[in-house]
């Protein structure tokens, strides 16, 4: 598969940090007088990949609207914080794969998070200097496979793959009208892929 960029999704596909927004959440929240609640590991991986006003539904349901989103933005406002400073489960040969992978293509980031959580992974690890552009839900509001189109708007973009671990990831580089590569490492699975890799390193065989 020839591609002049790549666009990458974030959890299931990049990283897994689930077990540690966990701990962040949870914390939050016991300072909370009216919440009542330990975050799980799995809770977390159970929403991962929704927008964040989705998120907030399905975490906070019993609570009004606008009380769900406080609740969601402290959450994420700490977690971007606590992963700054603790990080997550990078996956294994990502760093070296991305090295790589940016000396012959232009990589990007799109995800559903909030604003900072990018940014939170890239300043941990030091990989910013492997992406063009970044852009997510806190960002712009709109679903994916939108924020997918207007990265590549913005950046000239007309030659690429989405690469993502669940089935709204490919379906958002659908909407975008652009490749589907499936992280089956990952938290999903997926139906109409264009390819698939097993292990994070298997995209140098197949865009190189």
């Amino acid at each position: 598969m020839k591609v002049e960029s790549l666009i990458f999704d974030m959890d299931g596909t990049l990283w897994d940090s689930a077990e540690n927004v966990a701990r962040s959440w949870t914390e939050v929240l016991k300072e909370k007088s009216d919440v009542d609640m330990v975050v799980t590991e799995s809770d977390i991986k159970a929403v991962m990949g929704m927008p964040m006003d989705a998120i907030a539904r399905k975490m906070f349901g019993e609570f009004p609207e606008e009380r769900q989103m406080e609740l969601v933005d402290a959450c994420g406002d700490y977690e971007n914080d606590y992963l700054r400073q603790h990080g997550g489960k990078l996956y294994d040969g990502v760093e070296d794969t991305l090295a790589k992978l940016s000396e012959a293509h232009r990589l990007y980031i799109v995800s559903n998070c909030q604003s900072g959580y990018i940014e939170a992974f890239l300043e941990y690890y030091g990989f910013g200097r492997y992406f063009k552009d970044i852009l997510c839900w806190g960002d712009t509001k709109v679903s994916k496979g939108e924020s997918i189109k207007i990265l590549m708007d913005k950046n000239g973009i007309t030659d690429a793959a989405y690469v993502g671990d669940i089935q709204g990831d490919c379906d958002s580089a659908r909407y975008a009208g652009i490749k589907f590569i499936h992280a089956a490492y990952g938290f999903g699975k997926v139906e109409d892929k264009d390819a698939s890799i097993q292990r994070f390193e298997g995209l140098l065989d197949i865009v190189e």
